[in-house]
């Protein structure tokens, strides 16, 4: 199915982001795999939002593709790890992005409820276990016809039991699965999950 996806979702990364993204690979840093990345950047195109929001900031990457993707959008991003917090905003720099961004150093679960409602793209992609914590916040932080986009919502096979995940893991899988079935019986929510990546959870709420 991802190579399917991939022959029909090929947008053009910027070379900087890429050579970036594949030095944190050989690092083994986290960043989201580039087919997940494609479909995220193609999100964008077809929504054209105006304000993102981003739990799991990282180093920045993501943030500054969906940000040169549309040159109109705002981003507010939220990165409880003080090093990478650092590093992103210098990257945002290097960008020139620094003036779209407003990047929010702590942890999502207090940073949320401060923020006000109209955000058009929502990017989770923080601690997984949390997912179905920040949901209601992330629900009324969502305009009507927004998205709520989910990475890493099957992670290895685990979630949807197609290999078997391992024992200290089980409470991770059980929470992810919490959110799955939150938000897919939500009746708010029109929710796909697609096999690409790790998994991604798409959810656009109804008007």
């Amino acid at each position: 199915m991802n190579e399917y996806l991939g022959s029909l979702v090929n947008l053009r990364i910027d070379g900087r982001i890429a050579a970036m993204r594949a030095a944190l690979k050989d690092r083994r840093d986290p960043v989201c795999a580039d087919e997940t990345l494609q479909y995220l950047l193609f999100t964008v195109r077809c929504l054209r939002p105006s304000h993102i929001l981003e739990i799991g900031t990282a180093e920045g990457l993501s943030g500054a593709a969906m940000l040169l993707e549309e040159e109109k959008a705002r981003l507010t991003t939220i990165e409880i790890d003080e090093e990478r917090y650092r590093r992103a905003r210098q990257n945002f720099a290097s960008f020139g992005l620094e003036g779209r961004v407003r990047c929010i150093p702590g942890d999502a679960a207090d940073v949320l409820p401060a923020l006000d409602t109209g955000y058009d793209l929502i990017f989770l992609d923080g601690p997984k276990a949390q997912y179905i914590n920040y949901l209601p916040e992330l629900k009324r932080l969502l305009r009507a016809g927004g998205v709520l986009f989910a990475d890493d919502v099957l992670l290895y096979g685990w979630v949807d039991g197609s290999v078997p995940a391992p024992q200290k893991r089980h409470s991770l899988v059980g929470r992810i699965r919490d959110y799955l079935a939150a938000v897919t019986s939500d009746e708010d929510f029109i929710t796909s999950v697609l096999e690409i990546g790790e998994g991604v959870a798409v959810s656009v709420k109804r008007g």
